[in-house]
This record gives structure tokens, C-alpha cells and sequence, in this order.
């Protein structure tokens, strides 16, 4: 018997065992929101925008291991998706998203709310495709599912244009699918791996270089069984934090633009970098011209195209990082690192990763807090520099993980990620660490919060900058602070700048804050607590851990003049670190 496209989406759903939908209503996907209604396998989440939702089944995605499925509207719609979606594909976060569409006589002329998505994300996407018959619909929720969940991981779009959703057809879902061109790589070529295996048995300064793949391919028991085998010193990049253990005695930490100097001076003075799921982008390698210059370099990644892309490496491998390293660890036996690492140790002590203490509070006394304060958690952060320090001073050991926005740097990624999350994981504890400018970006998200009883604990690092983009201004222009004050006013009679424009105006750090987080925060029906003393961040967190009814906002009030360090300038050798 055939049936409507609309019930076949759901059917499609529920047999991909999907249970919740991140959607926004919009007149082209009416119908699937009604079919939605009628059953109550699928839980809908309703958020307050697009690039809300999105984000929200990209934290969904990364804390339950499973795709996030996103429903949006025609028009803006599905534009309001695409930072989001770009975000996804960046960090290889599998999201399947349907956008709803004009019917197909209407395609092309322009209609109310018709907009060619597909044009647009076709180079963000894994696969992107406008459903054009009724009879296509069930193959194609297939294929999406699949390719997005597989090999590489990413976003899919499916553009369904409106026609289609009440048209009859098939009422069979398929339960597997062939698709010509897409084949993954189910086999390690142990040939390859054996060459670099010896490489690694031949080295006296080897270094493991361990990035988001890992991560991916739930590979971390894998690796640190294997480094604590061979004996052999780890780093990783921002994306591979919390793949194993920070208490192992041979994980140095991340390298990298914002990364510890031991771990980039390790990079730089190694004769064998094994990397495992890393892009090399330009936030690990600095000058190419300048990277790894003793070293030969080991490349696993699943994705062909990454090899050899920014850096040209000895021993190209393809292949799943958890099927690599089931192999290696059959070859596994101690080497002699013992020299090796007690001189990368010695560079740890020469320049530990430490922020002042006699300033008041800081950044690290607020990472410290919530270190000692959770054995289980879910750290969520945004970008900017509360990322970074969130990136050096957390410590992920037992049942923590980090989230965070990797390729595309996302502002406004932090907060809806922590909500999906949250509502992926709702007996772990979610902790957003956000500055003032990124929360500002999607804080509308705190409805979804409540309404869905996602308690998330968000801890706002308030310093009334653009921190990040202040601290370049700082470093290498001048000082001259344009468009980072979020405290800054304009006189409209003079039309001339106040605000903390200068080091010197002091007068300026007493100008209020807009908006008033405290207030905004129960305005929404939140627990809202200011912390400007070191000896309140814990009773406040402590406070925040009780809460289990609604969300808490922590206001964290710290001195604007706080930078991120060590720091490599943009496009210099790693080994040119502002230490101080």
C-alpha cells in the first residue's frame, strides 16, 4: 500500500532508531511537523533558531555517538543553517538535515521562501540532493544516513521540496543501500603500517601527534594502550584533548598556536612524528617551511585527501585510526625513551604552564575549580580565548570530555552544543565555558534549555572584550583597541568613542555591562551568580552542581588585561612562542 512522503519521512526515522529532532517550523515542512505530532518515538526539540538548533544536534551528536537529525523551513530557514552545518563538516560531526523546499513546479521562479540551498552547501556537505520524486525519498533517507555516519563522519542535507511530502508512493524503507563511488576503507594496508612501524622502532626522539580522528574512530583506549607499551611521548591537538587520560606520565599535552612548550618544542626536536587523525592545519604546523625539521612524519588518517595535503609526509596510511592501532599494539614492546622524556620534562619545568597567582582571580584558578569540583563531566566551550584556557588548564581524566568548535571556530557554538549535549547525556553533569561576546550569539537558546529541563551549568568568563581579537590588537597593532570593547559607548551628540579603548582609561571599566547577565539569566527562569573573588568560584560552582532544575549562569568578572599563553604568531615556526 502506498503512503504520503510525509509518513514515510517518519517511518524513515524511526527505523534509523532516531529519537530526537532538533526542528524549527516554517510553512514548507508543516506537514512533517504534523506527522511528527502523531507518534511519540521521535521527541521534538523546539529551539529558537536555526543556528541554534544545529549546533544543538552537533553536541547531541558528539556526546551520544549518534547522528543529529535537524528540521528546518525553506528560505532563511535553511540559510540561518549553514555556519552550523559548515561547522559540523570542519569537525566531522555526522548530521542529517532536512530542509524543507517550494514544490517542484515552483523551483526557479523565484516563490516565497525558495532558495537554492543546495548551491550552498554543496561544498560543506558530505552530500547534499533535492528530492525531485516521491519514489526517490526512501533511498535517499538511506544513502544520507549512511554516508553521514560513515568514513569520515559529516553533515548531509536533503532539501524536500513540499509536493513531495504529501505525494503517495512506496511505503518501503529500504534496510541497505549500494552507492556507487562510495567506498570506505574497511582494511589496514599492514605493509604500509609494518614500514612505519620499524620507523618507529628506529627512532630516539619519536613523538605520537594524536588529533580529532581518534576521537571519532573511539580509538582512545586503543592509543594509550599502545603509548604506554612503547613508552612513547604523546601530544595532542586541541581537538584531541581528553583522548586519554591528562594524569598519564607520557601525555605532554596540546601543541600547537596556543599549545604548551614542551609539547611544540617536543614537535620540533623529534626525529619521528607519528601522527594519528590530524588535518595538520595551520594551527599545529605554523611556517610549513618550519615544521618537523628533523623529523620523518607517519600520516594515519581515514581520509585520503588529508595525507600529504598541508604536509608532505614519508609514510602515507589510510586507514580507521582504532584498526590502525588494534594492529600496531600486536607489535607493541617498550623503547628506550627514558633520555627523551626526561628532557621534554625538563622543558615542562623550564616553562611550566602556569598564570599568575597574585593578581587576583584568573582564568586558571576558574578551570582549577571545576577540575576539583567534578569526577564526571561534559566540557562544552565556544571560541575565543576562554577556549584556550579551557583547552590548557582542564584536566580530563576518568569520565570528562571536552567539546569544543575546531575547524571553523564557531562564536556561538558553546551554549546550544552544551543543550544537545545535555539532552543526549541527561545524568552528566554540562558545563559550557563561554565568553561574553560568544554566549552573546545564540543566548536566545536558553528557552530551549529550560523548556527542556537541559540544566546546564554555563560558566561565562566576563572580561567586556572581544578577548581574542583584543589580545592581537595588544600584541601586533599597536594597541590600538577598535570594535573589541563591549563595554564601549558612542556619544551621539560627539559622536566620540567611551568605553575602555585605552590601557589607561581606568574611568571605563565602570561602565555597566549590557546586558546585565544576572537579571537576563531569571529572566528566562535560570539561576544567575556573579563571582569577582577567587575564594567564590568554589561555593559558586558548588551551588551550580545543586541546581538540577533549571540552568545556572556563573558570571565569572575577570581583568580584561588576561592574554592567552605561550602564543605563536600567525604564521611563524612553532618554535617562536611569546612565552611571557
Amino acid at each position: 500500500m502506498d503512503i504520503t512522503g510525509r509518513k514515510l519521512f517518519v517511518k524513515a526515522l524511526q527505523e534509523e532508531k532516531v529519537d530526537t529532532i532538533f526542528g524549527y517550523p516554517g510553512g514548507t515542512v508543516t506537514d512533517l511537523f504534523d506527522e511528527l505530532k502523531k507518534q511519540d518515538q521521535i521527541h521534538v526539540v523546539l529551539a529558537r533558531h536555526e543556528q541554534g538548533l544545529v549546533h544543538e544536534a552537533e553536541g547531541y551528536a558528539r556526546a551520544s555517538g549518534k547522528p543529529g537529525v535537524c528540521l528546518v523551513t525553506s528560505g532563511p530557514g535553511a540559510t540561518n543553517t549553514v555556519t552550523a552545518i559548515t561547522d559540523a563538516f570542519y569537525d566531522s560531526i555526522p548530521l542529517v538535515v532536512f530542509t524543507g523546499q517550494v514544490p517542484l513546479n515552483l523551483i526557479g521562479n523565484d516563490a516565497f521562501q525558495e532558495v537554492d540551498i543546495m548551491g550552498m552547501v554543496k561544498g560543506i556537505t558530505k552530500y547534499a540532493v533535492t528530492v525531485r520524486s516521491r519514489e526517490e525519498l526512501g533511498p535517499i533517507i538511506k544513502k544520507a544516513f549512511h554516508i553521514a555516519t560513515t568514513g569520515k563522519p559529516g553533515p548531509v542535507v536533503i532539501d524536500l521540496p513540499k509536493d513531495i511530502q504529501v505525494a503517495k508512493g512506496p511505503a518501503e524503507y529500504p534496510e541497505n543501500i549500494q552507492i556507487r563511488g562510495y567506498k570506505i576503507n574497511e582494511n589496514v594496508h599492514v605493509g604500509q603500517l609494518k614500514k612505519a612501524f620499524k620507523l618507529l622502532q628506529g627512532a630516539k626522539r619519536p613523538i605520537i601527534l594524536a588529533g580529532g580522528g581518534v576521537r571519532i574512530a573511539k580509538a582512545g583506549k586503543q592509543l594509550e594502550k599502545f603509548v604506554n607499551a612503547t613508552k612513547i611521548p604523546l601530544v595532542t591537538t586541541v581537538m584531541g584533548k581528553g583522548i586519554i587520560s591528562e594524569e598519564n606520565y607520557y601525555y605532554i599535552g596540546n601543541c600547537g598556536m596556543h599549545g604548551r612548550y614542551a609539547a611544540n618544542k617536543a614537535v620540533g626536536e623529534c626525529d619521528l612524528l607519528f601522527s594519528i587523525g590530524t588535518r595538520f592545519n595551520d594551527r599545529i604546523t605554523g611556517d610549513l617551511n618550519e615544521f618537523c625539521p628533523k623529523a620523518k612524519i607517519v600520516h594515519i588518517d581515514i581520509d585520503t585527501a588529508s595525507i600529504s595535503r598541508n604536509v608532505v609526509v614519508d609514510v602515507p596510511i589510510v586507514a580507521d585510526a582504532k584498526k590502525a592501532l588494534d594492529k600496531l599494539a600486536e607489535w607493541a614492546e617498550p623503547l628506550d625513551t627514558g633520555s627523551w622524556m626526561n628532557e621534554i620534562y625538563h622543558w615542562e619545568e623550564e616553562y611550566p604552564l602556569e598564570m599568575s597567582r597574585d593578581k587576583g582571580m584568573s582564568p586558571q584558578m576558574i578551570m582549577e575549580g571545576l577540575n576539583a569540583a567534578f569526577d564526571k563531566a561534559i566540557y562544552v566551550t565556544d571560541v575565543g580565548q576562554h577556549q584556550m584556557w579551557a583547552s590548557q588548564y582542564l584536566r580530563l581524566e576518568g569520565k570528562k570530555s571536552f567539546i569544543t568548535s575546531g575547524g571553523l571556530g564557531t562564536m556561538g557554538f558553546g551554549f546550544p552544543a552544551a543543550v544537545g549535549a545535555k539532552i543526549a547525556q541527561p545524568g552528566t553533569p554540562v558545563i559550557c565555558i563561554t565568553g561574553d561576546g560568544g554566549f552573546q550569539m545564540n543566548m536566545q537558546e536558553m528557552a530551549t534549555a529550560v523548556i527542556e529541563g537541559a540544566p546546564v551549568i554555563v560558566c561565562i568568563l566576563n572580561n567586556s572584550y572581544l578577548g581574542m581579537v583584543r589580545q592581537m590588537q595588544q600584541l601586533f597593532y599597536g594597541k590600538r583597541y577598535e570594535a573589541t570593547s563591549l563595554t564601549c559607548k558612542v556619544d551621539n551628540n560627539t559622536k566620540n568613542k567611551k568605553g575602555r579603548d585605552h590601557e589607561t582609561d581606568d574611568a571605563a571599566s565602570k561602565l555597566p555591562y549590557i546586558p546585565d547577565f544576572m537579571t537576563w539569566a531569571q529572566s528566562y527562569g535560570a539561576m544567575g551568580i556573579r563571582v569577582e573573588k577567587q575564594e567564590e568560584i568554589a561555593p559558586a560552582i558548588e551551588k551550580a552542581k545543586k541546581n538540577q532544575k533549571t540552568p545556572t549562569v556563573i558570571e565569572f568578572m575577570i581583568d580584561w588585561h588576561e592574554i592567552v599563553l605561550p602564543m605563536v604568531p600567525g604564521g611563524s615556526p612553532m618554535s617562536e612562542m611569546i612565552l611571557n
